[in-house]
């Protein structure tokens, strides 16, 4: 089972969202899960899987998650190699038992041309990072992905039910 998960902030609270699926291949998720946390860190720049990474590990929990993959939306290294982001610390939350694959959006410094991904018609990349799985694979896996354009289907999946989910939490408040 592949997990990609995204997440989304409103003041001290967060929604994670994940969608589970078994081919990189697939166009439909397996399953959708979500969990609210409250409380969360705020955002500190260099610092960012402070913030995400206890909503991804609640989501696993709650839910209790075992997948063969997880994809974040961002980077497992901020620098290609050494420079731990979010991925890197997920893995070594997770005892380096699951193999994590970042997926960026944008170029961060340090992050050369052997990490981007052109996807579709797209001529803006983006940028793979991995922990636990080969680059090569990583770059495969998110490539052969379902959708025709830059982001992967239910990359986009995992992104909008974070947002919904966001939107129906505060609307509830």
């Amino acid at each position: 089972m592949i997990l990609a998960v995204d997440v989304d902030y409103k003041n001290s609270k967060a929604v994670i969202a994940g969608v589970t699926f078994n081919e990189w291949t697939d166009e439909i998720e397996s399953d959708v899960f979500t969990s609210v946390i409250n409380d969360i860190e705020e955002y500190e720049p260099g610092n960012f899987y402070r913030r995400e990474l206890p909503c991804i590990l609640q989501l696993l929990k709650e839910h209790k998650l075992n997948p063969d993959v997880i994809v974040v939306d961002g980077f497992v290294w901020l620098d290609g190699s050494t420079k731990a982001g979010l991925g890197a610390h997920l893995f070594d939350a997770l005892d380096k038992k699951i193999p994590i694959i970042g997926v960026a959006k944008r170029r961060f410094d340090g992050i050369t041309s052997k990490f981007e991904l052109l996807r579709g018609d797209s001529v803006k990349p983006l940028y793979v990072t991995c922990v636990g799985v080969e680059l090569d694979y990583s770059i495969t896996s998110i490539a052969n992905m379902a959708g025709k354009n830059r982001h992967p289907v239910l990359l986009k999946k995992a992104d909008r039910l974070c947002r919904d989910t966001m939107q129906e939490t505060v609307s509830e408040m």
